[in-house]
């Protein structure tokens, strides 16, 4: 019946667990490793235990951050390994974001893999991040058809831009379609070509 089979398990399960204390802690000690990771049952007489260092301490020797109530703040460290950093940074008001802007301002050296000593000195405002350092490739000087084109493409953004300004002095629907096409771009999203609506 199926309370003596539970029964039986039961019992079976018990006596499988039951070992001598003594029994169980040597069976413990030889299946850790020397960081008290458990091995494998299966003995393996290949295996060398090696200490690896998988990372280093690096000291923090010099640390200081000054906070404003503004919300402008100026930051340094420096590093054992020869790391330095400051940054600046502030609230800028910006047009088009009401909450303003983060204008970071900072340097950072470090020493190359090679021993070259690299300095970086960078701005991260409402025009992305910019960092300029010797290490940094130059790009080429755009040729000069190129940039004609490239001219060219622009004025007519600005132009068509201007128009679709001009419309909407004179046309609320259109002012309002407007608006929204600028506050969708700004939120990274794609509406469409405006001129034909």
């Amino acid at each position: 019946s199926t309370p003596q089979i539970l029964l039986g398990l039961f019992v079976l399960s018990c006596q499988g667990q039951h070992h001598h204390p003594h029994q169980q802690h040597q069976q413990h000690q030889q299946h850790q490793n020397v960081n008290n990771i458990p091995r494998d049952d299966k003995p393996d007489h290949h295996r060398h235990e090696e200490h690896r260092e998988t990372s280093t301490w690096i000291p923090i020797i010099k640390y200081n951050k000054e906070q404003s109530e503004d919300g402008s703040y100026k930051t340094e460290y420096e590093t054992g390994n020869s790391i330095i950093h400051e940054e600046t940074g502030f609230l800028k008001d910006f047009e088009t974001n009401p909450n303003g802007v983060l204008v970071q301002h900072g340097q950072y050296s470090y020493q190359s893999p090679e021993g070259t000593l690299v300095n970086v000195q960078y701005t991260a405002d409402e025009n992305g991040f910019r960092a300029t350092g010797d290490h940094i490739p130059t790009p080429p000087a755009i040729p000069e058809e190129i940039q004609k084109g490239l001219d060219q493409i622009y004025a007519g953004i600005k132009l068509q831009q201007e128009r679709l300004e001009q419309r909407a002095k004179t046309d609320p629907d259109f002012a309002r379609k407007l608006e929204e096409r600028r506050v969708a771009n700004q939120n990274g999203q794609y509406i469409g070509l405006l001129e034909n609506q």
